[in-house]
């Protein structure tokens, strides 16, 4: 068991037998009354998200998901089909339940799947992946990086705000947290 006061951003628990995960987690003093948590939470088989609040002592059953090194192979219609890297037996998780992760996935890239016991619930990716620059505005002359930035759209189809010297066809470091540009990658 958990205490809510120990629930942090990642963080998976049962909950009335739904699979919960916490997407954000911070304490609240109010002026008058008790502390609450506040949380952003994940129902993860119904990709449903909402804000709640629980009191510090609070209760849960943490859910210890196990991981497996796969591979992303392909998207076929509302599937995403994944093969582990040592059996090579194939695991197809519905499209709708990790779009935001398909952002950053590219055909053939390593990441990882997590299960609670047999049953399939997500992807968890690197913390950054390189993508490369789809289409941008031209670059800028004399353009530097402390400019305000301009959206690239990166060849997976996420957008991304890059400096303004960025342009079509370069290869950049994207963080997965919050789709970030970190920089060029490295050749």
């Amino acid at each position: 068991m958990i205490s809510a006061t120990d629930l942090r951003a990642g963080m998976t628990f049962l909950q009335n037998d739904d699979l919960i995960r916490v997407l954000e987690a911070s304490h609240h003093k109010p002026g008058k009354g008790n502390t609450v948590m506040r949380m952003k939470l994940r129902n993860v088989r119904t990709g449903s998200t909402y804000d709640t609040t629980f009191r510090p002592d609070e209760k849960f059953e943490q859910a210890y998901l196990e991981t497996k090194e796969v591979q992303y192979l392909y998207q076929m219609d509302a599937t995403a089909v994944f093969m582990d890297l040592e059996t090579y037996e194939q695991y197809e998780i519905p499209v709708d339940s990790i779009t935001n992760e398909l952002l950053y996935l590219l055909n053939n890239m390593n990441c990882k799947i997590q299960f609670f016991g047999s049953e399939v619930i997500g992807v968890e990716l690197p913390s950054t992946v390189v993508l490369t620059v789809e289409e941008t505005q031209p670059s800028i002359k004399g353009a530097t990086v402390t400019g305000s930035g301009k959206p690239a759209t990166m060849e997976t189809g996420l957008v991304v705000n890059v400096p303004d010297f960025i342009e079509a066809g370069e290869k950049l470091e994207i963080g997965t947290a919050d789709g970030s540009y970190k920089g060029r990658a490295s050749k």
